[in-house]
């Protein structure tokens, strides 16, 4: 039978140091500070000061930006006596959490006033000072920024946007189109890794944020932008291998005129079709099922789909390559006679 050795917390030193000077009465009652020293070095003029319910910082004058963070994060943990950065329990999400990442769309930290914090649905937690709980049925995630547990690039971006949303800041129009474009831009860069706009759409649409024509309109171009620059990836990699010009975006029939679809790129000479980021772009799912409807008859037709992510496109450059001489070279497979108009 093993017995473990209960560890022996940090110093409050140790722990101020971590936390930016910032700390919880539960971790100060855990290192021997009696409530009556806390209050007394919390008066008027005093050492300390209390920054929300139960939270105190250990040093006079105005809080920095980050310590404002750390109070807003140990206010909303499970019970602020972890000795961790991850702060299970709760994660700061929307523009505090864009902030800390770094996102240049949003407002830079110092001007970050209000700091949203996700936590478990089930926890009985509430607004304090300019910390917002929102709360969620799903397993929390997180990323460590700056020792601060901060929700997934995608997420933090979904809960900026309701976050303006329920303020009436695209109404008013302090939040604009042109904004609101460069924030889904920027979460998408490849440059900086943040998340795919898989997940970023899952999250809008989990938010129910698809259905406002203004996010919807901004994700439309986006998506948009994306699949024009997939496009011309992938005919500077046809070069590159030595393969013909597809055709952008041809209609296909049959003989008798009947409609077959419209592939992204199309090889005529192989029958092969590549279609590019294919349901992300559709609206609705009526538009999935069209497209859906058009690439299952041109693989019943015999011709030969390759379905290129542009996300992927840009990670794995080579395979993807691969993968469109191998299907150049197969070709398609009893191929129906097609009728091919160029648009």
């Amino acid at each position: 039978m093993s017995h473990r050795i209960p560890q022996q917390p940090v110093s409050l030193e140790e722990l101020a140091r971590r936390q930016q000077n910032v700390v919880t009465a539960s971790q100060l009652r855990a290192r021997g500070v009696p409530a009556r020293m806390v209050s007394e070095h919390c008066r008027s003029g005093g050492p300390w000061q209390r920054l929300l319910p139960r939270v105190y910082l250990l040093q006079d004058g105005a809080p920095t930006p980050e310590q404002r963070m750390w109070a807003a994060l140990l206010y909303a943990a499970q019970d602020g006596r972890a000795e961790d950065g991850a702060r299970e329990g709760a994660v700061i999400t929307g523009a505090a959490a864009l902030a800390l990442y770094g996102f240049v769309s949003v407002p830079r930290l110092p001007a970050v006033l209000g700091v949203e914090v996700l936590v478990p649905r089930q926890r009985r937690l509430r607004d304090a000072g300019q910390v917002r709980i929102r709360r969620t049925g799903r397993e929390l995630e997180a990323s460590s920024v700056h020792g601060l547990a901060v929700a997934p690039v995608a997420r933090a971006v979904a809960d900026a946007i309701r976050e303006w949303a329920e303020q009436g800041a695209f109404e008013s129009g302090r939040i604009g189109p042109g904004l609101l474009r460069a924030l889904l831009r920027e979460a998408l860069a490849e440059r900086g890794g943040r998340c795919t706009a898989e997940r970023l759409l899952a999250e809008l649409a989990e938010a129910e944020l698809l259905e406002s024509p203004r996010v919807r309109a901004a994700v439309d171009e986006l998506l948009a932008l994306r699949r024009e620059e997939a496009f011309a990836e992938l005919s500077a990699l046809a070069i590159e291998l030595g393969l013909p010009m597809p055709l952008p975006g041809p209609e296909l029939r049959m003989r008798g005129g009947t409609y077959v679809a419209v592939p992204d790129l199309y090889w005529p000479e192989a029958a092969v079709a590549v279609e590019v980021d294919s349901e992300l772009r559709c609206v609705s799912e009526g538009e999935a099922a069209w497209v859906r409807g058009g690439q299952h008859r041109m693989e019943y037709l015999g011709v030969r789909v390759v379905y290129v992510g542009s996300s992927r496109l840009a990670a794995e450059r080579g395979a993807v390559g691969g993968e469109l001489a191998e299907a150049y070279g197969l070709g398609g497979e009893d191929v129906v006679e097609l009728v091919v108009t160029e648009r």
